[in-house]
């Protein structure tokens, strides 16, 4: 039969794997993060909370930076990045 889950070390995880993701995917580093929040609250565990935050927090910057240098090379075109196109 198959032990039960334990919720705690999932929360844990997530927040470790929130912060991996934050820097390859910002959405599905933000996405793990806040299943991984939910978890840590509902099970009260202090360090996957800290580490769930700093995902989301990472993922939020990260996302705004992308955001902010696909709307510049939308607006300035490809020849500020290959001047000889």
């Amino acid at each position: 039969m198959a032990d039960k889950i334990d919720l705690a070390t999932v929360s844990y995880v997530l927040g470790i794997l929130s912060i991996i993701f934050a820097f390859v995917s910002p959405v599905a580093g933000l996405v793990l993060g806040v299943i991984g929040l939910t978890q840590s609250k509902k099970h009260g565990v202090a360090r996957a909370k800290k580490l769930n935050t700093i995902g989301i927090i990472l993922s939020i910057i990260l996302l705004i930076v992308s955001m902010i240098a696909l709307f510049y090379s939308i607006s300035n075109g490809l020849t500020n990045f290959f001047p000889s196109i």
